[in-house]
């Protein structure tokens, strides 16, 4: 079931559940943003129905169990909440424990998920379809911008052929991707809340058969129908704020991944950069 469609999905069926699942359906369609958060105990006994009834109503509206659901309504929140709502919701979570251990151990979480649901032939095939690129376009808007700068500044090292789109201006990013066709890369960036231009720029290169690397939150993502390989990495953590650490991670493994089979290119192109540093002064030598 996708995201966006399980509140539709129990609107539609409502009044053909039972009086005890009505009521958790209920709860659900007003009030996903603070379910995403509430263990199915809890959830339960704000209901007023067994905790059993909460795990079997999930099962049955096609989860494999209470964990998914609450995973799908975390990914509606943060997709569908503005900037405010968010500041509450981290307002109720992050109370409960001490912040900074609160946050890091998140961001733990986000990088061990991320192992688990990474597909590893996808990120295979990307690595592959970048060495091949005549162009490599790399796009991210928001904050995905700093994680598309990241990656654009250590490809600039490795390539000749690189290009960010750094602008969140609709025109100024077409005039950028103008030229993009079948010899390009496109690697489009992207996560909760969705960005609008992204998803144009990546609809104008699949139009002009540009492959398109996704690096993304989840499957359910917009961007995926329009990737030809998808890269997931968890940014879903209790905040106003989202948290890039698996992305960057994943972006630090294909940096990785493209230096290994670039490796003596890499190592020219850095004994000269080395001898300039040197010579201008560039870093302090302690």
């Amino acid at each position: 079931m996708e995201p966006v469609d399980i509140i539709s999905f129990l609107k539609e069926h409502k009044n053909q559940f039972s009086k005890r699942q009505r009521l958790i359906a209920d709860f659900l369609i007003e009030n996903y943003d603070k379910a995403a958060y509430m263990t199915a105990s809890v959830l339960s006994a704000t209901v007023g129905v067994s905790e059993s009834t909460v795990v079997r109503f999930a099962a049955e509206i096609g989860f494999k169990g209470y964990q998914q659901m609450q995973r799908i309504l975390r990914q509606i929140t943060m997709t569908q909440s503005t900037t405010l709502k968010r500041m509450e919701i981290a307002k109720r979570q992050l109370n409960k424990t001490n912040i900074l251990e609160g946050v890091l151990k998140s961001d733990i979480r986000m990088i061990e998920q991320t192992l688990c649901e990474i597909d590893p032939k996808q990120f295979d095939g990307a690595v592959e379809a970048i060495l091949r690129a005549r162009t490599i376009y790399i796009t991210g808007v928001r904050s995905a911008a700093s994680l598309a700068t990241f990656t654009e500044f250590y490809f600039h090292l490795m390539f000749d052929n690189t290009k960010l789109i750094n602008s969140a201006d609709p025109a100024d990013m077409f005039e950028q991707v103008l030229k993009i066709n079948k010899e390009d890369v496109i690697i489009g960036m992207s996560f909760p809340r969705y960005s609008k231009n992204i998803i144009k720029v990546l609809e104008y290169a699949h139009k002009c058969n540009a492959t398109i690397i996704g690096i993304t939150d989840s499957i359910n993502s917009p961007i995926v129908r329009l990737s030809d390989y998808v890269l997931t990495a968890r940014s879903d953590m209790d905040s106003f704020v989202d948290s890039l650490v698996a992305p960057f991670s994943v972006v630090n493994a294909l940096i990785a991944a493209l230096g290994m089979k670039h490796q003596d290119e890499i190592s020219e192109t850095f004994k000269n950069l080395e001898r300039i540093w040197d010579e201008y002064e560039v870093y302090d030598k302690i």
